[in-house]
């Protein structure tokens, strides 16, 4: 099965676009993610051919609508020119940091993210580090003065590598499955930058909160994958 969004990762290297759309497929394995890196001869540039053709080839292949992300500036001239030409309202550019974009894009379009979720989502990449815990924290505590049906629980993460990318992409979108709220240690835990910003290792304690229709149901879930170590071990 393949979710709805494509995405097409367009860089100046051919390496650099495989190499970010490798990991991007390890979050969201059943996205279609094309790269489209380089000059069609192998030297460090954009292709506007290259471009289409990634483009083309994923619609033509069934996506219902097309995110393209680009590192330097001038690859988005490029994508912006392959935009223009098809003039095709399925096909859309997103504004957002390289990776980290293409990652969050990713899980967002795996949980059935139409376009303009999964632009939203890579245009938060970059507020996913750093400040990110505050900024979730404060969110959470808005949430708790707000919600007294607020469902918590707390579960200790067994994973001897801590919640890193795989289980964090996870994580996130077993929290986007359910109508709740969700935040793991006061950050968005359907946001797979923020729960990686996190840096948790083995044996920290995750603290589960949620709120709305299936705010039980959500936990449940999570704290299911969390005690099975996410399938690693």
């Amino acid at each position: 099965m393949s979710a709805a969004t494509a995405l097409v990762l367009v860089s100046h290297s051919a390496q650099l676009a495989a190499g970010a759309v490798e990991v991007a497929q390890q979050m969201a394995p059943d996205v279609a993610i094309r790269a489209a890196g380089g000059t069609e001869d192998g030297r460090i540039g954009t292709s506007y051919d290259l471009v289409e053709q990634a483009v083309t080839a994923l619609l033509d292949g069934g996506a219902t609508a097309v995110a393209i992300l680009t590192d330097l500036g001038s690859a988005a001239l490029t994508a912006e020119s392959v935009v223009d030409v098809l003039d095709d309202d399925r096909v859309v550019m997103v504004d957002a940091p390289f990776v980290e974009g293409a990652v969050a894009a990713a899980v967002a379009a795996q949980s059935g993210g139409d376009a303009a979720a999964v632009g939203a989502a890579a245009r938060t990449a970059i507020d996913s580090f750093g400040d990110s815990a505050t900024v979730g924290a404060g969110s959470a505590g808005d949430v708790a003065a707000a919600a007294t049906d607020a469902v918590e629980r707390s579960v200790v993460l067994r994973n001897r590598l801590g919640l890193h990318a795989r289980p964090a992409a996870t994580l996130a979108r077993k929290a986007a499955d359910f109508d709740a709220e969700v935040t793991l240690n006061g950050v968005d835990a359907a946001s797979v930058l923020a729960l990686m910003g996190l840096g948790l290792t083995g044996g920290a304690e995750l603290h589960l909160r949620a709120t709305g229709p299936q705010a039980a149901q959500a936990l449940e879930a999570i704290v299911a994958d969390v005690e099975a170590g996410f399938g690693e071990e």
